[in-house]
């Protein structure tokens, strides 16, 4: 039956993919008004995780910023599947990469150093990748949870190494990060998943006892690459632009758990600055701290 689905699901989103941008977004509105207003999709989860991330702000900010969640959601859920037919002029004009990035990118592949790219589920993440890919020297490579369906995991591919980029299977990181040391590439992971609160590292995130993957910091202290946090953020609708930092230089030496704090940090700095586009819909609070935080954890965290 799943196939079926699929097959019959399949046009409508190459349909959807050559819209023009003007009805693109019309058919978003469509669907913000059928999902904020009639379904209501995870409406609770979005409010709830909106209250206890910015307590200090008025019932009726957190209306207004609930309500362009859902509007930036529905955009980013048309978006991706523009990616199967957009073309790289095209994709390059909605999502730019600043100049200074390009050429922190350069000078790093100059160097022949291959880096680590940390980032969240923030502004358009996969066409960050994608406009990367088009203008940066390193390959790139984003590590990826396959789906179970192996149907839509192929569309899925399909859409995200159109120009270039390389997909890691996320259990194969690190044994495939060691056989690729002979080039000089980037390594992207999407560090704010909901983790397994006994595997995890506790810090305060967004005013909240937040459990968060520590892969990120792991293969950097064993590789010793470079981290470099890249942020997507939303210029106008249907506009992006990519910036980046490099968070530390020479992560092997870096002290427990700093890596993760120091890039955690960064994404709340930019969600705080445009609260609408990150994935508030995402139980990323799920999970609660098993033990009692000592003094030392509260402290560091």
């Amino acid at each position: 039956m799943s196939i079926i689905v699929y097959y019959l699901l399949l046009p409508v989103v190459y349909f959807i993919s050559i819209l023009p941008f003007p009805l693109l977004y019309l058919l978003s509105d469509v669907f913000f008004v059928l999902l904020y207003y009639v379904v209501g999709y995870r409406k609770s989860v979005v409010r709830e995780n909106l209250a206890n991330s910015f307590p200090d702000k008025s019932a009726k900010e957190l209306e207004v910023i609930c309500r362009d969640y859902y509007r930036y959601f529905c955009d980013l859920f048309l978006e991706t599947f523009k990616t199967l037919t957009i073309s790289k002029a095209t994709m390059l004009r909605h999502c730019s990469v600043a100049p200074e990035t390009v050429e922190l990118f350069k000078r790093l592949h100059a160097d022949g150093k291959s880096i680590i790219l940390v980032m969240g589920h923030y502004g358009n993440w996969e066409w960050g990748g994608n406009a990367f890919s088009l203008l940066c020297p390193q390959q790139l490579y984003v590590v990826y949870h396959p789906l179970a369906n192996k149907h839509y995991d192929g569309l899925m591919y399909r859409m995200r190494t159109r120009f270039g980029t390389r997909l890691i299977p996320m259990q194969e990181t690190f044994r495939e990060m060691v056989k690729l040391r002979g080039e000089v590439n980037a390594t992207a992971l999407i560090a704010d998943q909901s983790p397994r609160p006994d595997t995890a590292q506790w810090v305060n995130f967004l005013n909240q006892d937040t459990p968060v993957f520590t892969g990120t910091e792991r293969i950097a202290s064993k590789m010793n690459y470079p981290v470099v946090y890249v942020s997507v953020s939303r210029i106008k609708r249907g506009y992006y632009t990519v910036t980046a930092e490099v968070l530390l230089d020479k992560p092997a030496g870096a002290a427990p758990g700093k890596i993760t704090e120091i890039h955690t940090s960064r994404l709340e700095a930019d969600i705080i600055r445009q609260p609408a586009t990150w994935l508030w819909s995402h139980r990323r609070w799920k999970h609660k701290r098993i033990n009692t935080p000592t003094p030392t954890e509260t402290a560091t965290a």
